[in-house]
């Protein structure tokens, strides 16, 4: 069993360092090891950076871990070379765990730019994070290049981003997004998720309209019915998470830790 760095020995900076990304402070570097473990995707030179290396230093008096941090800065080709020696310094993870993590980010680095981003976007949905995913969902769309990905990729974007905008309650936003995805790749699940958000925006004669314009079938009706409630409950219980937010972050890490910590003794 590998010796561990126990929250309660770790020393708490006075100065939190914040994590735009999920809008997160963290004080120990056990706090720190956690959030690079469990969030590899949302790695890059906004966290890993000279700001953190200070942060180090003069927060957590580790200047060892700073100092080998800012020399790997200048010349470090993969995210592993910053992430592996914050783990190794305090001996957060064991060897098996250290493996999986390298492998995670060499999986990662293989694969285009957009599809990076629209991972970290996924993640940052889960998170609550709604702003965030959408600028990252339109920086994949207005630069994408169809001949890596092809079409199927960027409507599955457009749909997740659909996704983001519901939990905002932007239903017109996300009624367009569903739109644009159909009508990318003609889905006839993405084709009844956009019916079902109409009404949510809507008024009723326009709503009226728009099926007439779809041609939708009566017997349809009740089956988007059904599908709008679904929408609508989902976009209010991914509210209330949002409404929490860094609270119901700091909780989940928290517990977290908590079920990892147990998980070793």
């Amino acid at each position: 069993m590998m010796a561990m760095y126990q929250l309660c020995r770790a020393k708490a900076a006075k100065h939190p360092f914040y994590i735009e990304s999920i809008d997160i402070n963290i004080y120990t570097i056990e706090e720190l090891c956690f959030y690079l473990w469990k969030n590899v995707s949302l790695l890059d030179e906004s966290i890993l950076n000279e700001k953190l290396c200070d942060w180090l230093e003069g927060e957590l008096g580790m200047q060892r871990l700073a100092f080998h941090l800012r020399e790997k800065l200048k010349d470090a080709e993969s995210i592993a070379e910053l992430v592996l020696p914050v783990f190794r310094e305090v001996r957060y993870l064991n060897a098996a765990e250290m493996y999986a993590v390298k492998e995670q980010i060499g999986k990662l680095e293989v694969q285009t730019e957009d599809i990076r981003r629209k991972i970290r976007a996924d993640l940052l949905v889960n998170y609550g994070m709604y702003s965030g995913a959408i600028s990252l969902y339109r920086q994949i769309l207005q630069n994408r290049n169809q001949g890596k990905t092809g079409l199927q990729f960027y409507a599955g974007v457009l749909s997740n981003m659909a996704g983001a905008y519901g939990r905002m309650f932007l239903f017109h936003e996300a009624a367009d997004c569903l739109w644009q995805s159909y009508e990318m790749v003609r889905s006839n699940a993405v084709y009844r998720s956009y019916l079902a958000i109409l009404p949510l925006y809507l008024s009723e004669e326009d709503y009226k309209k728009r099926l007439e314009e779809l041609k939708v079938p009566k017997e349809q009706l009740d089956k988007i019915e059904e599908e709008k409630q679904e929408v609508l409950a989902k976009a209010e219980k991914m509210q209330k998470i949002e409404n929490a937010g860094q609270e119901t972050l700091a909780r989940f890490l928290q517990e977290e830790k908590r079920k990892y910590h147990k998980s070793r003794r």
